[in-house]
């Protein structure tokens, strides 16, 4: 393995390690029932060390105060089991199915009240203002120069017409500079598709009609609060 991980990712590892683990058992019988893979165990072993690989690529983009940094660690484990999955023949549409299945069962796994708590606090006034913040500075030229590869967003205020809480338009993607740097654009668009789970088990529906992975201006997140069942 070459190259060397960032002391802000190293010191988070032993976590990002065990939630890939997790998320492994999570997708097992998926992977021998539905892609027909054998040799589960040597498939496990070459996700983690793919993974390995992975941490040693992520970029650092500002670690604790950059809200980005999170994104980065929760979810770019998914490129290393997109790419195992494709070294073994398993179809494109596939592999989106199991690491969205996959992501889903793992974010299921954290008591509801704990991730209804999250989604309150994500659409909060407090996080709006963060947000707007941090978009802000995300296109400032001193921002981009030191984090090339980092995302740029701009917030989104609602209108007197709309419904949703506030939104994010995406301007440049943090995963797509990773997926053209390191050949994952092929598995690419499977990351884009966990976003909706990741926001629906927190009680918040994420509307979005175009991305920049499929070849749009901007990634157009808008956020709705999700009422009682």
């Amino acid at each position: 393995m070459s190259g060397n991980i960032h002391p802000f990712y190293q010191l988070h590892r032993a976590a990002m390690e065990i939630a890939m683990r997790q998320r492994l058992d999570l997708a097992e019988p998926m992977l021998r029932e539905r892609a027909h893979l054998s040799g589960i165990d040597h498939i496990r072993q070459q996700v983690m060390d793919e993974f390995e690989v992975v941490l040693t690529q992520m970029p650092y983009v500002g670690g604790e105060a950059s809200r980005m940094s999170d994104f980065f660690m929760r979810l770019l484990g998914f490129i290393a089991i997109g790419r195992v999955l494709r070294r073994h023949g398993v179809p494109l549409p596939l592999i989106s199915d199991i690491e969205r299945e996959t992501c889903k069962a793992h974010l299921l796994a954290v008591p509801e009240a704990e991730r209804l708590a999250s989604g309150r606090q994500f659409l909060s006034p407090e996080n709006q203002a963060l947000v707007r913040e941090q978009a802000a500075k995300s296109a400032t030229p001193s921002h981009r120069q030191a984090f090339p590869d980092d995302f740029v967003y701009d917030f989104v205020e609602p209108g007197p017409e709309d419904s949703f809480e506030f939104g994010i338009d995406y301007k440049a993607c943090g995963f797509c500079k990773f997926a053209a740097r390191h050949g994952d654009r092929e598995i690419l668009p499977s990351i884009c598709g966990l976003d909706f789970d990741a926001y629906a088990t927190r009680g918040i529906r994420l509307e979005r009609t175009q991305t920049l992975a499929s070849g749009a201006s901007h990634c157009n997140f808008r956020f709705y609060r999700l009422g009682p069942a």
